[in-house]
């Protein structure tokens, strides 16, 4: 079995790979600021927040993953304030992912505050499928040689690289890991489309991966 593989969804033009669909990778989810339910209770994971807190005065939902769920976001500062939003909001936007695969929980996840159109449709299934399979991860996620290309004041293109080897798929039950090896397959490129809404979030609303890209290979 290679290392978590690629979201399956027929609502992407390819598929959003985020760590998953080998081993098993719309939305009605709604944004809030309460906790993951069971976040903080004495049988789940200790918890601790995934990214910086914002002071731009957007109300976002919060996002806190398990300590044994690591993520490694490189070039976060460009001297450009507004491809550093965007940067910002990405972090935010594939952490809600995580956090809704390590408590099962979608609704608090704050999936669909940061994706939209196409890309909200197939996180969605992913994560609904992940829930359902019991499936989680543990380790480390580094995303780096990240490059925002900015069209106009409201939309923008992202491209980055994730490294998964040092990530293994787990049992969100009993965190039992299951020994994922580390193959081509580990490192995957990233295409996303970007549009800023009427909040000022950054949004992702088209998502295209390239699993086992020779750009994003050590």
């Amino acid at each position: 079995m290679n290392r978590p593989a690629r979201l399956v969804t027929a609502a992407l033009t390819a598929s959003a790979a985020l760590l998953l669909t080998a081993c098993g990778s719309g939305g009605g989810d709604e944004a809030s600021s309460d906790k993951i339910a069971g976040a903080d209770s004495a049988d789940s994971p200790s918890a601790s927040p995934s990214v910086s807190a914002t002071t731009d005065g957007i109300d976002r939902p919060e996002i806190k993953l398990p300590s044994d769920m690591k993520l490694v976001f490189e070039g976060q500062q460009t001297g450009d304030s507004v491809k550093d939003a965007i940067l910002a909001d990405n972090e935010r936007t594939v952490s809600t992912v995580w956090q809704a695969m390590a408590y099962g929980d979608m609704k608090k996840s704050g999936m669909a505050f940061y994706y939209t159109d196409n890309a909200l449709v197939g996180i969605y299934q992913y994560a609904k499928s992940a829930i359902a399979k019991k499936t989680s991860w543990a380790g480390t996620l580094r995303y780096f040689d990240r490059q925002v290309t900015l069209f106009d004041k409201k939309s923008a293109a992202l491209t980055y690289c994730v490294d998964e080897s040092k990530a293994d798929l787990k049992n969100r039950e009993t965190n039992k890991l299951q020994g994922t090896k580390t193959t081509p397959n580990s490192y995957v490129f990233y295409n996303l489309g970007l549009k800023k809404n009427e909040d000022g979030v950054w949004q992702t609303w088209d998502l295209t991966e390239d699993r086992g890209s020779q750009k994003c290979r050590p």
